[in-house]
């Protein structure tokens, strides 16, 4: 049932409902990616019968030994072809089947020959013949006969039960198949219908990620300003901001030199009149102290040393001449003032700008272009919505509904009516493992109480009842053989053909796929159809879609629209054409016509304003000079350590007038040293700062302007001739970005239809449910392990009944026994041949006395 199911539900989705690789866009933008959501079935692919499989690989082996060669797909294709009609060469059929053929014939001989060989047997026995009468010749080699038949019968007997418990697992495993087998089709059922219910959501998701798309590509074009203008501004900004960078560089420049020329000018003022003010007050001071080097106070002999040392020391209080000498920048200061008066960097501030302006121009020369192209897109999503509408796929899903329904109904219904009659197949093997179990058992019992119950000691007519009802149980199961074994051979018989011929000519070509190779034979099915699948569907044979395609592209998970190759039917690409869909964007952005003029990075104004600064002369001045200077002190000796050694000369004078004079002088020489010493070097400090300031911003001055003019024409021409390609160069880009995200997004489509949406896999999986599980694995396969174990048990009756009636004979309590006059003197050989002595046929059930005697006849030598 699950079978038909699968084969109607293939064919029912072909009756209105093909397999590539998904297409590579020329673009695929890197952070939009589609994924159609995977379906989780419940189904599992593969089959595996768990420890009962080592089984079922026996047999499979055995089935290799008896039926090697292979499939004959020929034969097969040639007898469907012909009708059976008698010119079919059934000489290669017999040939494949030869194993076969002999296993049968074996089996029927054996069924045939068993109950006649039984039948004389009982006949000969009760002739006493044939090990019938009731008794036993003494040999030596009796003992060692004992013990071989006793272990062969042993294991023959652990081997029949080997094959009965195999018959025994197979009547477990049938028990539990019906459940498995529910479970089973209701877990196909359930994927079945979830392929029913999830291909709706499939087809609404597709439609829901042109959303995406869509959205994407319109914030691509509400941001077409940092988009298609920072793309514009990113092909200029490596010949531009450099350049404007050293303009603006140069302004900063101006303006620091500005600085550094108002300082050196305040310096060399401050410098001018401090060295003035200072010989002044230096001269003043030292002709004070002359004065008071004058008095009479110098007169005596110890202070009139004093007084020279001091009159030698007053050269030091002298001044630098040259700081009052060094030449003014006063009209270098008035050329940069002249040059500030125009705002360099204003106007940088203006070529930046205009620089910087690039992506509002091109949003606002873009409002209307931008409008047009969001409404062809708006129109490609209805576009797509239609496709989607036309698929023959969803609407040949939603008509199969109700075929489901019923086959389910019926598939259920059924299967209630097998699980009703199932018992009986249960109890009839049940009933065969039994009957086998049955003969085994007297055998078993045969042994354990021949063995147990024999005595050495013991001769054939005296042997106890343990001993001789082993005997006894071992003739019962020869009994129950031939009664039973032709019975239980007839049926392994008959299961044999059924289930070899099954597995080698169904499971194992369905499983390399040889069965479908012969399905897929042109005008095999149909005389008038090449292909019989495209013949159904298409109504044109000639299309090659094969059961073999078919079944392996939907269990590789591939849709219904690539598996069963319906673009003969609806063709996908065709209607969603994404050239045109692409070309009517391309249309619309060919309306682009985006211009920037009036473009400059600096004016004329500017430009002269450069050129002034490179001839301000600057550069001219001489930094070595300055710098001379102002390493040079105001003074030529240090005021504070003169004012010192004066006051201490003073202090070696005596008290009086000299010794107060020179100390106010001391006094005098630090404030001079505080007031007007200490600023002369700030203003030489900050005349050195200026100089090094200078020396940096001016070195090279002019050749910097003219590189700086240079790059500056350079950049205005590149943006001036290279603008117009830089901007058909980024919108021909962004263009492709906005076509991309649709390309992309197209093919996707048209991969996720084609390919993946309404995946078949259900489908297979059925199939392989109905064929390699259900009828191979629940039906095949145990009937095969059954057959295989009854057939061997039954086989190995033969033996096992040959060896049982040999060996009852030494458990048997005999009626008649060999007696001898002299045991001890009767030659060994004469004694095995019974020549020198004689037996009492006549005395039944009556023992010898002789032998009563209590003689080992294994003592006998």
């Amino acid at each position: 049932m699950a079978f038909l199911l699968s084969i109607l539900l293939l064919l029912g989705l072909c009756a209105n409902t093909i397999s590539r690789a998904q297409p590579v866009s020329t673009y695929t933008p890197g952070d939009v990616s589609y994924e159609l959501p995977t379906t989780k079935y419940e189904t599992q692919d593969d089959y595996k019968a768990g420890p009962v499989g080592l089984l079922f690989q026996m047999v499979h082996l055995f089935l290799y030994v008896v039926q090697p060669h292979e499939f004959p797909a020929d034969s097969i294709r040639q007898i469907l072809e012909k009708k059976f009609e008698p010119s079919v060469d059934y000489q290669k059929i017999a040939y494949y089947e030869i194993g076969i053929i002999i296993c049968t014939v074996l089996g029927l001989l054996f069924v045939i020959l068993m109950p006649v060989v039984g039948f004389f047997f009982c006949m000969c026995r009760c002739c006493n013949k044939c090990g019938g009468k009731m008794h036993q010749r003494q040999k030596k080699s009796g003992r060692y006969q004992r013990k071989c038949f006793a272990v062969s019968l042993l294991v023959i007997c652990f081997l029949i039960s080997i094959g009965i418990f195999c018959g025994f697992v197979v009547n477990v495993h049938v028990q539990t198949w019906m459940n498995k087998t529910q479970q089973l089709a209701t877990s196909n059922f359930k994927d079945l219908r979830t392929l029913l219910n999830e291909t709706p959501k499939q087809i609404n998701y597709i439609l829901a990620q042109y959303n995406i798309t869509r959205d994407r590509a319109f914030l691509d074009l509400d941001n077409i300003h940092s988009l298609l203008g920072g793309g514009i501004l990113e092909q200029l900004k490596p010949e531009v901001v450099p350049v404007l960078n050293d303009v603006k560089a140069m302004a900063t420049a101006i303006r620091e030199t500005k600085e550094a020329l108002e300082n050196m000018e305040n310096s060399l003022q401050s410098l001018s009149n401090g060295s003035a003010q200072l010989t002044h007050d230096l001269t003043s001071v030292k002709d004070s102290i002359e004065n008071s080097l004058s008095s009479h106070d110098c007169s005596s002999a110890q202070a009139q040393s004093t007084c020279d040392r001091i009159r030698a020391s007053l050269s030091q209080l002298e001044s630098n001449p040259e700081l009052s000498q060094v030449p003014s920048v006063d009209q270098q200061l008035s050329r940069v003032n002249e040059i500030l008066k125009t705002n360099l960097d204003e106007l940088v501030t203006q070529g930046r700008k205009s620089f910087e302006e690039i992506p509002n121009k091109i949003k606002n020369q873009t409002t209307d272009i931008v409008a047009e192209v969001k409404e062809v897109l708006n129109s490609i999503g209805d576009n797509i919505d239609n496709v989607s509408q036309k698929i023959p796929v969803q609407s040949t899903l939603s008509s199969f509904t109700d075929y489901l329904n019923n086959t389910e109904y019926y598939f259920y219904y059924y299967t209630s009516m097998v699980e009703m009659n199932d018992s009986y197949c249960w109890l009839g093997s049940l009933i065969i493992c039994f009957l086998l179990s049955l003969i085994v058992m007297f055998f078993y019992l045969g042994l354990l109480c021949g063995v147990c119950g024999y005595d050495r000691h013991a001769t054939p007519t005296t042997r106890g009842c343990v001993s001789n009802m082993g005997g006894i149980f071992l003739m019962t199961g020869v009994g129950l053989s031939f009664l039973l074994c032709w019975i239980l051979m007839l049926f392994v018989t008959f299961t044999f053909v059924i289930g070899a011929n099954m597995e080698k000519l169904v499971c194992e070509p369905y499983a390399n796929k040889k069965l479908f190779q012969v399905l897929d034979t042109p005008y095999l099915l149909h005389q008038d159809w090449k292909y019989y699948l495209s013949g159904i569907m298409f109504s044109n044979s000639d299309i090659e879609l094969t059961f073999e395609q078919v079944y392996s592209d939907c269990k590789n998970d591939k849709g219904l629209y690539a598996a069963l190759q319906l673009h003969n039917i609806f063709n996908v690409s065709e209607h969603l054409n994404i050239q045109q869909h692409t070309g009517n964007i391309m249309k619309e952005f060919e309306n682009l016509n985006l211009h920037l003029d009036n473009f400059t990075l600096l004016d004329d104004v500017g430009k002269r304003n450069l050129e002034e600064f490179a001839k301000c002369g600057v550069d001219k001045l001489n930094y070595n000079m300055y710098l001379a200077q102002a390493d040079k002190s105001p003074v030529k000796a240090n005021l504070l350590g003169f004012a010192s050694t004066l006051e201490e000369n003073a202090n070696h004078l005596s008290s009086g007038s000299l010794r107060q004079s020179l100390k106010m002088n001391a006094q005098t020489i630090r404030t001079i040293h505080q007031e007007q010493v200490l600023p002369m070097e700030q203003s030489l400090s900050t005349l050195q700062q200026s100089v090094k300031i200078l020396q940096r911003t001016t070195g090279g001055l002019p050749d910097k302007v003219a590189k700086i003019l240079y790059s500056l024409d350079s950049a205005q021409n590149f943006v001036t001739n290279n603008i117009p390609s830089i901007i058909v160069e980024e919108s021909k880009q962004f263009v492709t970005t906005i076509i991309g995200y649709f390309e992309h997004y197209l093919q996707w489509v048209e991969f996720a239809i084609s390919e993946k949406m309404a995946s078949c896999k259900p489908v297979a999986t059925a199939l392989d449910s109905a064929i390699k599980v259900f009828l191979c694995g629940y039906t095949v396969d145990p009937l095969n392990l059954f057959w295989f174990g009854i057939g061997k048990a039954t086989v190995l009756l033969l033996p096992a009944l040959i060896l049982a009636v040999k060996l009852a004979k030494h458990y048997r309590q005999m009626q008649s026994e060999d007696i001898y006059d002299d045991v001890e003197t009767v030659p060994m050989k004469n004694m095995e041949n019974g020549n020198n002595g004689y037996h009492k046929e006549h005395l039944y059930g009556v023992h010898n006395p002789v032998m009563q005697a209590g003689y080992d006849f294994d003592s006998w030598s």
